[in-house]
């Protein structure tokens, strides 16, 4: 195994569980955050941790789409293609995102700065159509916004990815009130979690 294993948070997730094998998706997102994405190596490094063999990590990190199984690019921006999200447009906004990242579905852009993908439904049906950027939500997304949205992560660069900033600039229609503002997002293509490591004040 390697340093990360011995790491506080590790030892904090694991004691969170009566039984360490509950604990194979937080660790997996940890070993995703040190590895890059969802290697082989982290894939090991989590079955070894939780008592588990590695086919059984595998199927855990194969079934759900967040532990990604190659490296993406700096911003993954995911765009929902469901029922809702398409009767509303979704399929033009990912168009747009496609040509103005220079980035077709399913692919990382050259310098390595987008990763585009088409998802299934991410739970934002009355806000539709929905993006994500590294897992930070943003609802009622038209094509002319979401060039503007890659226009922004491309010429700004923020270190953090902040859902609320990015529905402020971006967004439209909301499924419901999102309640109090965030102050943490995530910092990498990896959902925003304090405790994993992954989450970092927003401006």
């Amino acid at each position: 195994m390697t340093s990360w294993t011995t790491d506080e948070r590790v030892t904090r997730i694991l004691g969170s569980y009566p039984d360490k094998r509950s604990a194979v998706m937080p660790l997996l997102y940890v070993a995703s955050k040190e590895y890059g994405y969802t290697t082989s190596d982290a894939m090991r490094d989590v079955a070894q941790l939780t008592g588990l063999t590695g086919a059984q990590v595998q199927s855990v990190a194969s079934f759900y789409t967040m532990y990604k199984r190659h490296g993406v690019g700096t911003y993954l921006v995911s765009v929902c293609t469901s029922i809702s999200c398409m009767l509303r447009g979704g399929d033009d906004v990912l168009a747009a995102i496609e040509d103005e990242s220079d980035t077709p579905d399913g692919e990382t852009s050259d310098g390595g700065l987008f990763s585009v993908e088409h998802v299934e439904c991410i739970g934002a049906c009355g806000g539709a159509p929905a993006v994500q950027v590294n897992y930070e939500l943003v609802e009622g997304v038209e094509p002319d916004q979401a060039r503007a949205m890659c226009r922004w992560l491309r010429d700004g660069r923020p270190d953090v990815v902040l859902g609320d900033e990015m529905q402020e600039l971006f967004g439209g229609q909301r499924s419901f009130d999102w309640g109090p503002k965030e102050t943490e997002g995530a910092l990498l293509p990896l959902p925003a979690f304090e405790p994993y490591g992954t989450a970092g004040e927003g401006r």
